[in-house]
């Protein structure tokens, strides 16, 4: 595996199959398969999860990681190109990727989009632009549109607790937050679930549709597995029998990259908190996922996350198995 960047670059048997090697690989460890390997991460969006789970995965596995962020104790990085550097930045990408590459024997990069553009940004034109000056293996540890890594955990842990791919409904929705946040997670989520061949449902209230082109991958992914795909406005429509229900905030696209016009349109949504009622017409067991971090009381009530709906600490540990598969089949071949 030279690159883990997108779901949509694996077929589900592929998938499949990476997952199958992460439940091998928790319940037989294999301490020695990645000696003497060392991982190369570099963070220039802030992390919790994905951070402390890369460098679990690598220990577990034998091998080792270090972490270069711009909040370390590092010169400040450049990513404009052609841009006179006589402001605070003192190195550039195009030297630096290449250095911190060189040091291991692949590499993890996290960016988040800038949102600005929202056509650049779903192109994950700045994300392309840094990964083309990495000549190792390398992986998506979140860009301005792609997940992969939290996709890959989501889809584990709906495969542990049983919930059907054909026939299950998946519901992913908007949730308040009072900040604007990227569309990474949500669009990588929905892909996900179509791709697992799920019945998905997008819940979100007007503006905050997800952009056209992200949409087109999902009804493609949703008919080559046997899934379905619909957009609503109504909460009871969305919840009617639904198996899951995946809660993200994000950027408003219809004021993308407009600080003000976004934040008077969710001010209106402040009630758009996940809590009981909201489950009144789904399954009995019908469960609460969330990527994290969550603020709680804004995006999800306390006895959601506390209840036992909420499986988002499930998620989180699979962020780590997942990942310890994606790096032995690219370190380790």
């Amino acid at each position: 595996m030279q690159r883990f960047n997108d779901l949509a670059d694996f077929s589900s048997a592929e998938i499949q199959d990476l997952i199958a090697l992460a439940a091998r690989l928790d319940r037989h460890p294999e301490p020695r398969a990645l000696e003497g390997k060392v991982l190369s991460l570099l963070f220039l969006s802030p992390s919790l999860r994905t951070l402390s789970s890369f460098q679990a995965a690598m220990i577990r596995l034998g091998g080792g990681a270090f972490v270069i962020s711009p909040e370390m104790s590092i010169h400040g990085l450049e990513s404009r190109y052609g841009i006179v550097m006589d402001g605070a930045a003192a190195e550039h990408v195009r030297e630096a990727i290449p250095v911190i590459a060189s040091y291991g024997d692949a590499m993890g990069v996290r960016a988040f989009a800038e949102r600005r553009d929202l056509a650049h940004d779903v192109a994950d034109k700045d994300f392309q632009g840094l990964t083309s000056l990495i000549n190792k293996p390398w992986i998506n540890m979140e860009s301005a549109i792609n997940h992969p890594c939290q996709s890959l955990a989501d889809w584990k842990t709906m495969d542990e607790l049983g919930i059907p791919a054909n026939g299950g409904k998946f519901v992913l929705t908007w949730a308040y937050h009072p900040r604007a946040l990227p569309l990474a997670v949500p669009s990588a989520t929905l892909h996900m679930a179509a791709m697992r061949g799920m019945d998905v449902v997008h819940l979100r209230p007007p503006g905050f549709e997800l952009p056209p082109a992200i949409m087109e991958k999902v009804r493609d992914a949703a008919t080559k597995s046997g899934g379905s795909v619909k957009e609503t406005t109504d909460r009871r429509e969305a919840m009617q029998g639904a198996h899951v229900v995946y809660a993200k905030s994000y950027s408003s696209t219809r004021h993308y990259g407009d600080k003000l016009g976004d934040q008077a349109l969710r001010e209106e949504l402040i009630h758009w908190c996940v809590d009981e009622p909201w489950f009144a017409e789904a399954r009995p067991d019908c469960r609460f996922m969330h990527c994290l971090p969550v603020r709680r009381g804004v995006v999800v009530a306390d006895r959601i996350l506390d209840g036992p709906r909420s499986v988002v600490i499930q998620e989180a540990r699979n962020r780590m198995v997942v990942q310890m598969a994606v790096l032995y089949r690219m370190m380790k071949g």
